[in-house]
């Protein structure tokens, strides 16, 4: 989303702070933060699909996931998860281990190489970041690093995450 200004849109000329306007600024700013992102990703030494990255981040959050668990949190199917796991299992970056009070379940963990993988995805997408934010004024960053604790403070605020099963 790209917003683009026009004759008397000069955001010091009287700035409009309503939500909606603000939400606009932020969508831009979020778009170019995700392209950053993503393409810092995409340098890691070992490049993985979208779906790969959030598989492997959403184990790493929740240890010792079932294939349905892994599932439910990725929002897809079955199916798709359990490619899914042949791929990273294969890449060595996930493991499946047989829950030591449940025949019929597995578990998902990261490896050793999947956690390292992560951290290297990590530490690319720090110094990409690091590498933008050295382009602004200090005061700029700091209250950049203020507004985003109240924005992260206001929406857990809101928010009622689901309970662990």
């Amino acid at each position: 989303m790209t917003c683009l200004d026009g004759p008397g849109d000069d955001p010091d000329e009287g700035s409009d702070d309503a939500p909606d306007a603000v939400a606009l600024d932020i969508a831009d700013a979020v778009e170019s933060l995700t392209n950053l992102w993503s393409v810092a990703a995409q340098q890691a030494a070992l490049r993985l699909s979208t779906h790969q990255l959030r598989a492997l981040l959403v184990l790493e959050a929740a240890t010792e996931l079932n294939l349905t668990s892994l599932a439910e949190r990725l929002g897809t199917g079955l199916p798709t998860a359990s490619r899914l796991c042949d791929r990273l299992e294969a890449a060595g970056m996930l493991e499946r281990s047989l829950h030591p009070e449940k025949r019929r379940e597995v578990r998902l963990s990261l490896t050793t190489q999947g956690r390292r993988v992560l951290d290297d995805v990590a530490a690319r997408r720090a110094r990409a970041l690091a590498a933008v934010l050295t382009g602004m004024d200090p005061a700029e960053r700091s209250a950049l690093r203020r507004v985003m604790r109240a924005f992260l403070a206001a929406r857990s605020d809101g928010e009622h995450p689901p309970k662990a099963p």
